[in-house]
């Protein structure tokens, strides 16, 4: 996008910023206030909330360029999807970064294809209108989130998927774009309110990475605009909320389908094992749209003799023809959520055949995320170790993320520095509290 061709391009800017939590998830903005002498505040992006989920919903009965939006955001979007609206839902956009995904083109109903890059400019340009309508004007410079690893153990795809993140920021109209790790921000958030030197270990864990910071804070610190000398270490790993519920779809809801059994038994043979790869990207969000392309729903309506028990291909088939794939990932979500608050839940799975119903116990959830949660915990003792801090030697351990609800996670993060002091920040708004923090330090004075 051209200056000329950005719609806020008329509005005077100069000198306004804003901070931007694009996360996997959730998404919040913060910008200067100028009636609280520029303190930055969140922006309320939907009615009541300052936290917006991560959501594009593309409305196939719509033209592009009618009197009513032919994309929808946030709760709107997933309100579009639940009541059935035609079109194609799409969340976990965080997550195409640093992959072959972002400037593959994609269906998005209605005839219409889109660069997956330019969804996620369609998002952020969103944000920055609703920064534009809170400041009275668009806003040119920018602080966005990063995660410490778009991508595990490859520096090449992990610049790549920040240098994409700037492109789409860029093309939606911001001038000047500032990155600030994600953990780092939501340590900024948590200084404000200490009075003494601590080392905080920061547990960022969110919809689609876990990072970890040993940062050194303290009111001495606080007015550093370079904090590179007391950041004693990061670490992460790219996996959090939206790899538990792929595993505990994977593990409870796709053996439902399908997954994992095998065909008929015949004389002197083993019976063949149904392919896995479709229950995969049926349990992965952002794959799920590709299982209904007709010639994929085509092979698989062949298979049926492949199927010892044929009631199985007819449950997948039912969810690849009704296009039930979002709502068995909403379903596998809600089910971890409910487990972590109340040790057990019952998914009821009837819209895809009359009484089906999957119980959920704690510890099948745990033995289902068990890999995972390893890999996480792991991730913290190494920030630890790459920073020469004994874990009894850290004060304190700040939560923020989305995902830090589930208590086995953070119990287990928590018992490995024994002498911390647990604190919980805003689990969907310390990161961008953080980042405008960052923000005004970076470009206030301007």
């Amino acid at each position: 996008m051209t200056a000329s061709s950005d719609p806020l391009a008329g509005a005077p800017g100069a000198g306004c910023f804003a901070a931007i939590d694009f996360g996997t998830s959730n998404s919040a903005v913060a910008v200067p206030d100028p009636a609280a002498g520029g303190a930055m505040r969140l922006v309320e992006l939907e009615p009541g909330h300052v936290t917006m989920p991560t959501a594009v919903f593309f409305r196939a009965d719509v033209p592009e360029h009618g009197p009513e939006p032919w994309r929808l955001f946030g709760r709107a979007a997933v309100g579009a999807y639940v009541d059935g609206l035609d079109g194609r839902l799409m969340r976990s956009m965080k997550s195409i970064l640093g992959s072959a995904l972002v400037e593959q083109t994609t269906d998005v109903g209605g005839g219409r294809g889109l660069k997956y890059l330019d969804v996620i400019a369609g998002y952020l340009r969103h944000l920055r209108t609703m920064a534009a309508a809170r400041l009275g004007a668009p806003p040119r410079q920018v602080v966005l989130g990063r995660p410490v690893f778009f991508v595990d153990d490859d520096p090449e795809r992990d610049a790549a998927a920040q240098a994409a993140l700037e492109r789409a920021a860029r093309s939606v109209g911001f001038e000047s774009v500032a990155f600030q790790y994600e953990p780092i921000a939501a340590a900024l958030d948590f200084e404000r309110h200490l009075t003494a030197e601590q080392r905080v270990l920061v547990a960022d864990i969110g919809g689609g990475t876990s990072d970890f910071s040993l940062v050194r804070l303290g009111p001495q610190h606080a007015h550093r605009l370079d904090r590179a000398a007391d950041l004693l270490a990061n670490h992460g790993v790219h996996v959090a909320g939206t790899d538990f519920d792929r595993r505990l779809s994977l593990a409870a809801l796709m053996p439902l389908l399908g997954y994992g059994s095998r065909g008929p038994a015949r004389p002197g043979e083993t019976p063949r094992e149904v392919p896995s790869g479709l229950y995969f990207d049926l349990a992965t969000w952002h794959l799920i749209n590709t299982c209904y392309a007709p010639g994929r729903v085509a092979e698989w309506r062949q298979m049926r003799s492949w199927y010892a028990d044929p009631r199985l291909h007819t449950r997948l088939m039912t969810v690849l023809v009704e296009r039930w794939g979002h709502a068995l990932a909403a379903a596998a979500e809600q089910g971890k959520i409910d487990v972590a608050l109340h040790g057990a839940a019952r998914l009821e799975l009837h819209d895809i055949e009359p009484g089906l119903a999957r119980e959920l116990a704690g510890p099948e959830t745990a033995a289902a995320l068990e890999a995972d949660l390893q890999r996480i915990v792991d991730a913290a003792v190494e920030t630890a170790r790459r920073a020469g801090v004994a874990p009894d030697s850290v004060d304190a351990v700040y939560f923020t993320g989305g995902s830090t609800g589930l208590t086995p996670l953070v119990d287990r993060i928590a018992a490995e520095f024994p002498l911390a002091q647990r604190v919980r920040g805003d689990a969907f708004a310390s990161v961008a509290s953080g980042l405008g923090v960052y923000a005004q330090r970076l470009y206030g004075a301007g």
